[in-house]
């Protein structure tokens, strides 16, 4: 899954909510510059953790299936060989 962009999207989306709310609110220029600021570092840093634990569980969860498979191939291989020896005798 592409989670390139989530950090961005988050920011963006969280900039324009406070641009909206501080201009209904009517803010001093500098208020608002300085809010847009905050939430923009705070919500970029937000998504970029978000980001990095989603790339985490999904790095666990295709390591946990491969195990999984090279476990199932393993089992079907002694099934296998039991059959074999099973005909022999």
């Amino acid at each position: 899954m592409n989670r390139k962009y989530m950090p961005i999207i988050l920011m963006l989306v969280a900039g324009a909510v406070t641009c909206i709310i501080t201009f209904l609110k009517n803010y001093s220029i500098s208020a608002k510059l300085i809010s847009l600021a905050v939430v923009l570092v705070l919500f970029y840093t937000l998504g970029s953790v978000l980001k990095g634990l989603l790339d985490n569980f999904e790095k666990q969860n295709d390591k946990k299936s491969k195990e999984e498979g090279e476990v199932i191939q393993k089992d079907a291989e002694e099934a296998e060989g039991e059959k074999e020896n099973q005909q022999e005798a």
